[in-house]
């Protein structure tokens, strides 16, 4: 204690979202602790390592969708908070429709007021994440073990888009969510990106080029991939990030069109249920012809056919 009569603790403090969190999530806490004369009081409470919670940020006020809540610090433009909402329960539907109801079938979105925020809740610096409109998460403070659960919004990049575009991210996020249970470190990045995309354009009516812009400029110009997209290339702030999402989007709407929507998901659990051996890309091409019928390499050949068909 010192002179002036103030100490510290550390505590822990649990949280739940009632109908959402699986299990509490624990938030680390020091506490500065003033003696007065009517006994101790916590002159100040703050987190200890990691992002914060969204409340740390400032007063959080909620609006719950009939599949969604959202929630979003006090400065947030609160029609879009409720605008979030209704793009959040139709993310549910959407994905439900293809994935069924394995699921918890509810989605949570966490909204910041400013993109310093968003980048403070991600406590990620690292360049490119800036430019993304959502993210996929685990709640601040939840075990290590704990698979992401939550769709964290970067509002102003969110306000930028379209109703549309709005609406293919949040349900590209709520596959994320849905699929956790099928979702392994071997999962080729660009599955789980391309099935997640997939979804969100589901139904649309947009035209591959459309979809793919930028990978059919590229290919109008001369560059075309070789292969299908590394997990490198799918991180953010890498190079070309644009085109390797859309050529994930095109290898999994290649599955869906030549065998059904149905084995797509099939083949995406059946990716997450069998571990890979010390040859990950041999593993791949015994799913390949155990689920589709063909070899990675027929596969990638087919798929290389219609990135050259965007040429038109």
């Amino acid at each position: 204690m010192d002179p002036a009569g103030r100490s510290t603790a550390t505590a822990e403090l649990t949280v739940t979202v009632t109908g959402y969190d699986e299990r509490p999530v624990v938030h680390p806490r020091r506490l500065t602790l003033l003696r007065t004369a009517g006994g101790r009081r916590i002159e100040r409470e703050e987190g200890v390592g990691g992002p914060p919670p969204l409340w740390d940020l400032g007063p959080v006020g909620a609006v719950a969708g009939a599949r969604c809540l959202v929630l979003g610090v006090d400065g947030a433009d609160p029609a879009a908070r409720a605008g979030a909402a209704v793009v959040g329960d139709r993310a549910v539907a959407a994905v439900e429709a293809l994935w069924g109801s394995a699921w918890a079938g509810r989605l949570l979105l966490e909204l910041p007021a400013t993109g310093e925020q968003f980048a403070r809740l991600l406590a990620d610096d690292r360049p490119g994440w800036a430019d993304l409109a959502a993210v996929t998460v685990s709640a601040p403070g939840a075990p290590l073990h704990a698979p992401a659960d939550r769709v964290l919004v970067n509002p102003e990049v969110y306000a930028r888009l379209s109703d549309f575009g709005r609406q293919v991210v949040v349900t590209h996020e709520a596959v994320h969510v849905a699929t956790r249970a099928d979702t392994r470190a071997w999962t080729p990045l660009w599955l789980s990106e391309g099935v997640a995309d997939w979804t969100g354009y589901r139904d649309s009516g947009r035209s591959a080029r459309q979809i793919a812009p930028e990978l059919a400029r590229d290919v109008a110009a001369g560059r075309l991939p070789v292969a299908l997209p590394p997990d490198a290339a799918l991180t953010a702030g890498g190079e070309g990030l644009a085109q390797s999402y859309e050529q994930s989007w095109l290898a999994c709407d290649l599955i869906a069109r030549r065998y059904g929507p149905e084995r797509l998901v099939a083949f995406y659990r059946a990716v997450g249920a069998a571990a890979p051996g010390a040859d990950r890309e041999a593993w791949l091409d015994g799913l390949f012809r155990d689920r589709l019928g063909l070899g990675l390499g027929e596969f990638t050949r087919h798929w290389l056919a219609e990135v050259r068909a965007l040429a038109g």
